[in-house]
């Protein structure tokens, strides 16, 4: 005679391989998101303005104009290569015509000229751009 089992079926769902996965997945992205966040070195005028009300959920665009006088741009594979600014307005024109409430910021290095930060707002402005904002370090009041 055949014995029969007096196993009975488990209908509980096992969720510790579900935990590990996400605790791995926590893991990536706890060391990959701080490399989102790119590019360009520039050392920037202290001010104490207050800061702008930027959306959390809508990523600025930022054109940083190094003290050599060379243009980048944050959107793209290449952020850390020098653009054209006739390359950036023409970028960000098509990025407006999509987004048009999208922030456009400058982050002009401290040392740079003058004329070269407002001929870079003066093409944003050509490209559509209804403000340009300027960013800037916060002033250190203990000086």
């Amino acid at each position: 005679m055949a014995r029969r089992s007096s196993r009975k079926q488990m209908s509980d769902i096992n969720v510790v391989p579900y935990i590990d996965v996400m605790l791995v997945l926590l893991i990536v992205f706890m060391v990959t998101a701080p490399m989102l966040t790119q590019g360009v070195n520039v050392d920037l005028p202290k001010t104490d303005a207050k800061p702008l009300d930027v959306k959390e959920d809508e990523e600025a665009i930022i054109v940083s104009v190094k003290e050599d006088g060379t243009y980048y741009i944050n959107i793209g594979k290449q952020q850390d290569q020098p653009v054209p600014l006739e390359a950036i307005t023409e970028q960000v024109s098509k990025i407006l015509r999509v987004k048009p409430n999208r922030m456009v910021l400058i982050k002009g290095d401290e040392k740079v000229d003058y004329g070269i930060v407002v001929t870079a707002m003066a093409a944003l402005q050509q490209a559509g751009v209804p403000n340009v904002g300027l960013i800037t370090d916060p002033q250190d009041l203990t000086q």
